[in-house]
């Protein structure tokens, strides 16, 4: 698969098949998100890989629309420093979300991004330091229905090319 087909192909995935992900796709996520770009290479991140059922459950009750966390193989917390330090912190776990994702995608793994509302209940289920924050987490697996790794995008479900590109000015 390509780049540019993964980017046009790749949809939210939020209901998981109940079968784990191989180390060594864990560690070709993991490694995605390592080697992603950031502001003058800071690679502000830090990742948190939860397999265990119980603690994706407990995240998944930390966001509106998180409860496909609980469903998940595999969870990925990204923890940064805090994103009110500098605009780019957020923007650089962006950055790696997206190339977890796209790493996923190609092995045939589905993913959904997850905001965290409640990062202080966050820090005291994974125990992360107290200078550091979650406000992103992503579930990872395969798709319950494998046919979401293969049906087209729907059209129309994209704004239109000519409404949101503006040339040289508005």
């Amino acid at each position: 698969m390509n780049v540019s087909e993964a980017i046009r192909a790749k949809r939210a995935v939020r209901k998981f098949q109940d079968t784990p992900l191989s180390e060594a796709e864990v560690h070709a996520i993991l490694n995605a998100g390592r080697r992603a770009q950031s502001s003058k290479n800071t690679q502000p991140w830090h990742f948190i890989a939860i397999h265990d059922r119980e603690t994706l459950t407990a995240l998944s009750k930390l966001g509106t629309y998180a409860g496909h966390l609980a469903g998940a193989a595999l969870g990925m917390a990204i923890i940064t420093p805090d994103p009110a330090s500098r605009f780019s912190v957020m923007f650089d776990a962006g950055q790696a979300a997206a190339y977890m994702q796209l790493a996923a995608w190609e092995l045939g793994i589905g993913s959904c991004l997850a905001t965290i509302y409640e990062p202080e209940k966050a820090r005291e289920i994974l125990g992360f330091p107290p200078d550091l924050h979650l406000r992103i987490a992503i579930s990872f697996g395969y798709p319950q229905e494998s046919l979401d790794l293969t049906r087209e995008p729907q059209k129309g479900g994209r704004n239109p090319f000519e409404e949101i590109v503006h040339w040289d000015r508005w």
